[in-house]
């Protein structure tokens, strides 16, 4: 597929890239190698190939679901301007 300078501008538009005229032409020839790249990468076969999130195998490091801080309740709130019930207190910002 080739990118004529008509559709390279309006590329250039759409994602609010200032490109001067003079430049347009390279800007299609560019915007024509990436596509033809597209295209050779769509004649690779893949079958049977799982999809990867990285070219190493990676586990994600996981860890107990505990609490290990809890009932302080007090001394959080005890740094608060306003604190009533239990919570923090603010003032009212909607009418």
């Amino acid at each position: 597929m080739s990118i004529d300078i008509e559709t390279a501008r309006k590329v250039a538009h759409l994602a609010r890239i200032a490109v001067p005229e003079a430049k347009l032409a390279a800007l299609a020839g560019e915007l024509s190698g990436i596509l033809s790249f597209m295209e050779q990468l769509n004649e690779v076969d893949v079958t049977g190939i799982e999809p990867m999130t990285s070219v190493t195998p990676m586990r994600l490091k996981r860890r107990a679901d505990l609490v290990t801080d809890g009932n302080i309740q007090a001394s959080i709130l005890k740094n608060a301007p306003d604190a009533r019930e239990g919570f923090f207190a603010v003032p009212k910002v909607v009418e």
